[in-house]
């Protein structure tokens, strides 16, 4: 993402952020331990608490991977469009394997989720796979649309927060997910709103692909097939936009991202 390279091991997993200041990886792996721990604590069935470990430690790992080395200049590309070129230049980056495993871990996770106590859904057996391929949609899109957040500090975690907050009262599948998420989530907002430390790649895509668990666990095919729509006009969006801009430009959606930071957004 906004990584620079470094060449000493102990600097591995820190990047300077917007201001030029140095910032600790270190967030990412707690984010994505802390929000999968609490989901599977929180599961009442064995399926449940699978997918959650599947989608949170699966998307939180291609995540790590991208953030040792992706600032590598044989992994380096701009966007999902530059990755996605780079594979038809025969060049494999980890932006690439990121959303090959983030894309895995979804379609696992999904599968487990409407396995046991999911809904019926019509069609039979085509209208089934449908479901659970949408769903790995919505949870590998997720985990994607969460690092296109991640970019001042606090922001994609007042995202993952507001997404959560309202579907962590209920009391299934989804509202569980939820409230792990949600809770690790909150308990990471001071040290990264006080830019000592970030999300990175391994945090964003695990609380992503958690909250994307989370929307599925609770949709049928039509509002998946809606979440997926909505999810892929925001990172196509994201190619042409800034949403650093988008945000700055508007008052609340400023305010709110400003709220808490040590500095103003610049």
């Amino acid at each position: 993402m906004k990584a620079i390279s470094s060449t000493s091991a102990a600097s591995t997993l820190e990047r300077r952020n917007h201001h030029g200041g140095i910032v600790s990886l270190k967030e990412g792996p707690a984010a994505a331990i802390g929000a999968t721990t609490g989901a599977v604590i929180g599961a009442r069935r064995p399926s449940e608490a699978a997918a959650a470990a599947i989608a949170g430690l699966g998307s939180g790992a291609v995540g790590l991977y991208d953030d040792v080395v992706g600032a590598r200049p044989e992994h380096t590309a701009k966007g999902l469009r530059g990755h996605l070129l780079a594979l038809t230049e025969g060049r494999v980056t980890s932006g690439a394997l990121k959303v090959l495993g983030a894309g895995l871990s979804g379609l696992a996770a999904a599968a487990l989720i409407d396995a046991d106590g999911g809904r019926e859904v019509r069609g039979g057996k085509i209208g089934r796979v449908t479901h659970t391929m949408l769903g790995a949609g919505v949870i590998a899109g997720m985990a994607n649309l969460m690092n296109l957040f991640d970019l001042r500090p606090g922001r994609a975690l007042k995202v993952a927060t507001a997404v959560t907050g309202p579907l962590s009262g209920r009391d299934d599948a989804s509202g569980r997910i939820a409230l792990g998420t949600m809770g690790a989530a909150s308990a990471l907002l001071p040290e990264d709103l006080s830019e000592e430390t970030m999300l990175g790649d391994c945090g964003a895509n695990a609380l992503g692909a958690l909250m994307g668990l989370s929307l599925a666990a609770r949709s049928g095919p039509v509002v998946r097939g809606a979440l997926l729509a909505g999810i892929t006009a925001l990172t196509l969006t994201s190619e042409k936009v800034s949403f650093t801009q988008v945000i700055a430009d508007t008052p609340v959606l400023r305010h709110l991202d400003e709220f808490g930071r040590k500095s103003p957004n610049r």
